[in-house]
């Protein structure tokens, strides 16, 4: 049975894929839609991977690059070290700078979250069995949830990372989403006010899954990648597959659903650890004008809302190599959003 229906599923896309592409032959050509909101999302450790001092670089990325929309996330390995411990002082403090400047906060919990290895389960968890893991997993979103639900500052929760793609070291759960739907209910269930935000890659997903278990979609976006099969390469999808794609999800989902680009490549994409990768290897996926054509082909995609990726590296790049070009590219379009609304 199971077989029959692998090979029912592969004909079935391969269906999909012959009207995707014949969409976009029709939609090659894309006018670009100038975007209501960029923001971004910010990694602490990420700036410490890099030799820099979080605080500085959050405060620069504040005050200095001007963003109002950012994402978050309350890493399970950091919160609670030990279990039933639990420790917020380097959220809280993130939040609080945050609150200060009026930045929205898209806060993101669970035990897959943004960023290599994309698995943050505290070593204590690790030898549980994945019911009990989870039980432990609740225990902390509700914590978190409980802590910042009357915090002004968050726009909306993200529970989970691409909870769907099978990608960094988090084992998959064999329940077809029925425990991430337990962790979505209960995140209503302590915050009705607020809306949940479920990812799910870009161009590896066909988004049903994610969609239709989330109040607002959020989609990766890359471009220059590096595969272990096939080397450095950039995707060749025009920005209208993105488009073709939304109107495709929606035809399973009721209505219209409201989603945004919460993961825009901003950053190289490498295959060790990138601050000790050449720069020369790092411009083979990103560099100043793959940065600008990567925007530009976001603001043809067909989303009004982008989140960037990489803030912790532009930052590296202008006070380490001295070379300031995506930071103040980025603080450009920022201002000029801000200045017209």
């Amino acid at each position: 049975m199971k077989r029959m229906l692998k090979k029912i599923f592969r004909i079935l896309g391969y269906f999909f894929s012959v009207i995707i592409f014949l969409s976009l032959i029709a939609l090659w050509k894309n006018p670009i839609q100038e975007p209501v909101a960029i923001g971004t999302t910010f990694r602490d450790f990420h700036a410490e991977n890099f030799g820099l001092d979080p605080k500085e670089v959050y405060i620069a990325m504040l005050d200095d690059l001007g963003i109002k929309k950012l994402r978050l996330a309350a890493y399970w390995d950091k919160v609670e070290l030990q279990n039933e411990q639990f420790t917020y002082d380097w959220l809280d403090w993130q939040i609080n700078e945050a609150a200060k400047r009026d930045v929205e906060i898209v806060l993101a919990v669970g035990r897959k979250l943004p960023g290599w290895p994309e698995c943050f389960i505290p070593d204590w968890a690790e030898a549980l069995t994945q019911e009990a893991m989870h039980e432990e997993l609740l225990d902390y979103t509700a914590e978190t949830i409980n802590r910042y639900k009357n915090n002004p500052a968050i726009e909306m929760w993200q529970v989970e990372n691409e909870p769907f793609l099978p990608f960094g070291h988090c084992p998959v759960y064999e329940d077809k989403g029925e425990k991430l739907e337990r962790q979505i209910a209960l995140v209503h269930a302590l915050d009705p006010s607020r809306q949940v935000l479920v990812t799910d890659s870009g161009e590896l997903s066909l988004w049903i899954q994610a969609a239709k278990r989330s109040d607002i979609f959020g989609t990766t976006m890359y471009r220059h990648i590096y595969s272990n099969k096939f080397g450095y390469i950039t995707y060749p999808l025009p920005a209208a597959f993105f488009r073709v794609k939304r109107g495709f999800m929606e035809l399973f989902v009721d209505g219209r659903h409201e989603a945004i680009v919460i993961e825009l490549q901003g950053e190289p994409w490498y295959p060790g650890f990138l601050p000790d990768a050449p720069l020369e290897e790092q411009a083979k996926t990103m560099d100043f004008d793959k940065f600008v054509a990567t925007l530009d082909y976001a603001k043809r995609s067909g989303f009004d809302t982008y989140y960037t990726w990489g803030v912790e590296w532009w930052y590296w790049m202008k006070v380490t190599h001295n070379d300031p070009r995506i930071w103040e590219y980025m603080k450009e379009e920022i201002a000029a959003l801000e200045a017209g609304k």
